[in-house]
């Protein structure tokens, strides 16, 4: 099943609850809410508040994606806060595993996530405890950026991966999806696609949603 997660970082904070009722409406079925903290990467975003705030106005998924250092001591916060999946960076974890499984015993499905220079066998110890991958396309850290390539190739392997160790995890991508890219990202294995500014930049974000959609799904049929 194809997925769209648009992402709240594009969104118009002013107009919040409207755009996010828009994006359902245009076939959404996650919201991808980014958490920056200015150390990890050089952003500053939200914190559990506005998590709180989203879960009063929404019941789709909240996909929480924690680009922080230390991210052990938010998680509470953050799983309280109403979020449904959330994810943490291999670069930021030094015991990762532990922390996947604090997110899980805070009720929330625990998600990997790695950068464009980290290689994905560096997740192998910790795909099956892992709900979803999420491979970063862009380096983290602002939205509208160009995608990178290279990451597709991350993307066949993870399939490859999940394949041979009977795994269950589901592939996400983040970064520079927009109509000139999604099909690439589909027809490489990704399920869940993180959209931000092709989604909230110009025009409707109900229309927008829904042509993306369309695309990811038309792609499906290349898939080999």
């Amino acid at each position: 099943m194809i997925e769209l997660a648009p992402s709240i970082l594009s969104a118009d904070f002013a107009h919040l609850a409207e755009q996010v009722q828009a994006v359902a409406e245009g076939g959404a079925t996650v919201l991808h809410v980014d958490v920056m903290d200015g150390h990890f990467v050089p952003n500053i975003t939200i914190g559990p508040p506005v998590v709180a705030s989203l879960r009063k106005v929404t019941k789709l998924p909240l996909d929480v994606h924690l680009m922080i250092e230390n991210p052990d001591l938010y998680i509470p916060a953050f799983a309280d806060a109403g979020a449904n999946w959330i994810s943490v960076h291999q670069e930021a974890c030094t015991h990762l595993n532990r922390t996947l499984d604090h997110i899980r015993n805070h009720g929330a499905n625990p998600g990997v996530v790695i950068n464009p220079a980290t290689p994905v066998h560096m997740l192998e110890e910790v795909l099956d405890l892992v709900d979803h991958v999420l491979v970063m396309s862009v380096n983290p850290g602002f939205g509208g950026q160009k995608f990178i390539p290279a990451a597709l190739e991350k993307v066949r392997k993870l399939v490859m991966m999940r394949e041979t160790r009977r795994a269950n995890f589901r592939i996400e991508i983040d970064g520079g999806i927009g109509p000139d890219t999604i099909a690439a990202a589909v027809i490489a294995g990704v399920e869940i696609l993180v959209a931000g500014n092709a989604v909230f930049g110009k025009g409707s974000p109900r229309e927008n949603a829904q042509r993306l959609l369309k695309l990811a799904t038309e792609a499906t049929l290349q898939r080999v």
